[in-house]
């Protein structure tokens, strides 16, 4: 599950990241909205429109690992990654992997037998403590789980447990216990990427504002190990299954200006293709703003107000 500070502070808007927002009840049956933009994709480095889903159905057959951003409590960002699933079932239609960056590794037993069909929602939610654990409404996730477990997927724990990142964040790696560390892999490499660095310190500077200081150079390491022990599953599962496509689900902090988790996976692989989507708050804009510009390798643009907007009328 997500650590607290870490995953708040980031999800605060810094130029480009979009502001978290308030879920309904994580046990809520939720339809999620058809989409009320129309398709508006945008390549984060040639600024190029994807034309239409036949143009993104071969992104992905191109695509080794995907990165599908969002904000899990948002609709209409949950539709924007169900819709990348369903496309790349048709774009590689077997051998295919979902990771959930919103479960902690340790729910990887209950997650297994869930995605096989051997546990019901209902037992699921209890093994992990999702319904406590997790703030990410599971309504907007059945969906996805649906198409799972129809196609019989398999499906990946990703998160490093909350209560080791929380740890990292106050004392630092040394802290850990041996237990402790074995969520993470043996090395826990810092990002050097100069405008995902500029994202940490605009994060950390708002935490400190807010009352609640954190060493700067245990809160970088809780941000490395965050995204590091996701990235060596991410990899590791790669290695072990060649030809198999990963659709990680994540935050777009996780990935912005692909550094952190797609940085972390490039330095465990050889010649993996990977594409990040990172999901914008705006209608569908005319040309790629400036300022949207290599936040990854692809910017969906989702207009959340008209979207709140119809699922209430």
């Amino acid at each position: 599950m997500k650590p607290l500070l870490l995953c708040a502070a980031l999800l605060l808007p810094a130029g480009a990241l979009a502001a978290d927002k308030p879920a309904g009840p994580a046990g809520a049956s939720a339809p999620l909205p058809a989409p009320t933009t129309g398709f508006c994709i945008f390549g984060g480095q040639s600024g190029l429109p994807l034309a239409d889903p036949a143009a993104l159905r071969s992104v992905l057959r191109k695509s080794d690992i995907i990165y599908a951003g969002g904000n899990d409590a948002l609709p209409a960002d949950q539709q924007a990654r169900l819709e990348l699933l369903k496309t790349l079932l048709k774009a590689r239609p077997s051998k295919i992997a979902v990771g959930f960056d919103a479960l902690g590794m340790e729910a990887q037993p209950a997650l297994d037998e869930y995605a096989a069909g051997r546990l019901s929602e209902g037992e699921f939610l209890n093994r992990t403590g999702w319904l406590t654990r997790s703030a990410a409404d599971f309504s907007l996730y059945r969906p996805i789980f649906a198409l799972i477990i129809k196609h019989r997927l398999r499906a990946l724990a990703l998160g490093v447990p909350g209560e080791v990142i929380f740890k990292v964040e106050r004392e630092g790696l040394a802290a850990l216990t041996e237990t402790e560390r074995k969520f993470l892999p043996e090395r826990v490499a810092v990002s050097t990427n100069t405008k995902y660095l500029d994202l940490l310190k605009a994060a950390h500077a708002r935490l400190a504002a807010s009352g609640a200081p954190l060493a700067w150079k245990n809160y970088l390491a809780s941000a490395a190990a965050w995204s590091e022990g996701a990235g060596a599953r991410v990899a590791e599962f790669a290695a072990a299954n060649p030809g198999w496509p990963v659709l990680v689900l994540a935050g777009n902090e996780r990935f912005v200006h692909n550094a952190a988790l797609p940085a972390s996976v490039k330095s465990r692989t050889i010649r993996l293709r990977q594409s990040s989507f990172y999901v914008q708050d705006a209608p569908c804009p005319a040309k790629l703003p400036a300022g949207h510009k290599d936040l990854a390798n692809y910017v969906w643009y989702l207009d959340h107000a008209a979207a709140k907007e119809q699922t209430t009328r």
